[in-house]
């Protein structure tokens, strides 16, 4: 990767347009719309709000289903010319849609698969697979046999009773890296309306509000496990960004300052970064990586 943030998955991410866009304006990795095994229309309208501390949204989850994302596929290949990964994301209502939907995934080769085991588990009465360590892990372990050598990363839920625990599960069972994390759940009500916001009522709730949650499960992750951790939630600067590598991060997920600032905010969280650091006299990150556990 040519810089540490990365497009997080369900902003920008529904067609190879949107994906190569922000890959060219300064994503160093860029992450698709999460695929589903069936097609899906998602809920419907109004699916995202802004409000004073960020976004809520209740998409749905919509998707084409895996057997209709061939052309999309192609039209990605365009990716490995401006040499910017592609990260694909996956979903299944129940555990063995996830290796039906890795199989193919894994067949066009994309550079990592992210498991949003953070979607609603149907099998489990709307429980989500990231709140049960034996669940994620056993999602793992069968979607890492189904995708071979490509890299694997397990996206957790902070509203598990336990992340790291949920985590520490998903390494054993072969993740490659784990992201910390998903949107928070929530509900924000219209007090002249007198009801919620969303179609759907409820939501995930993302942005600046978010980013003191997933942060500490960003701390407490790398305190636990070996491998990288893509922290995700809140980052729209080069100081939320540093936080989480303060924290133990490897890679700054940005997605709804997508949303607020435009495409343009990889560059300036980049810049702001490199500015930093050359102020406080860090030649490279690594040297910064977990170092919020030494003070």
């Amino acid at each position: 990767m040519k810089n540490p943030t990365r497009l997080a998955s369900g902003i920008l991410g529904v067609n190879a347009g949107q994906l190569i866009r922000v890959a060219k304006e300064g994503a160093g990795a860029v992450t698709m719309k999460s695929i589903g095994p069936r097609e899906r229309e998602g809920h419907k309208n109004p699916t995202v709000i802004e409000w004073e501390h960020g976004l809520i949204n209740a998409v749905g989850l919509p998707t084409p289903g895996y057997k209709n994302c061939d052309d999309e596929f192609e039209e990605l290949k365009e990716l490995k010319k401006i040499k910017v990964p592609l990260i694909a994301s996956i979903y299944g209502t129940k555990w063995e849609e996830f290796i039906e939907v890795a199989q193919y995934v894994a067949s066009k080769k994309p550079n990592a698969i992210e498991l949003d085991i953070s979607c609603p588990n149907t099998e489990w009465e709307g429980t989500q697979f990231a709140c049960d360590p034996k669940l994620s892990g056993k999602i793992v372990s069968e979607v890492k046999n189904a995708c071979g050598k490509i890299p694997l990363i397990a996206k957790l839920t902070p509203a598990a009773n336990s992340p790291v625990e949920v985590g520490v599960a998903c390494e054993e069972a072969g993740a490659d890296a784990i992201c910390a994390g998903n949107t928070m759940p929530g509900m924000i009500i219209n007090a002249d309306a007198m009801r919620p916001v969303l179609a759907f009522k409820k939501g995930g709730i993302s942005g600046p509000a978010l980013k003191p949650i997933n942060l500490k499960i960003t701390y407490e992750l790398y305190e636990k496990i070996k491998i990288p951790i893509i922290g995700e939630g809140g980052i729209g600067s080069g100081n939320d960004a540093l936080e989480y590598i303060m924290a133990g991060a490897t890679l700054c997920g940005i997605g709804s300052a997508v949303w607020q600032s435009g495409t343009g905010v990889f560059k300036k969280t980049c810049n702001e970064m490199d500015a930093w650091m050359k102020k406080n006299g860090f030649s490279n990150l690594e040297k910064l990586r977990g170092i919020a556990h030494e003070k």
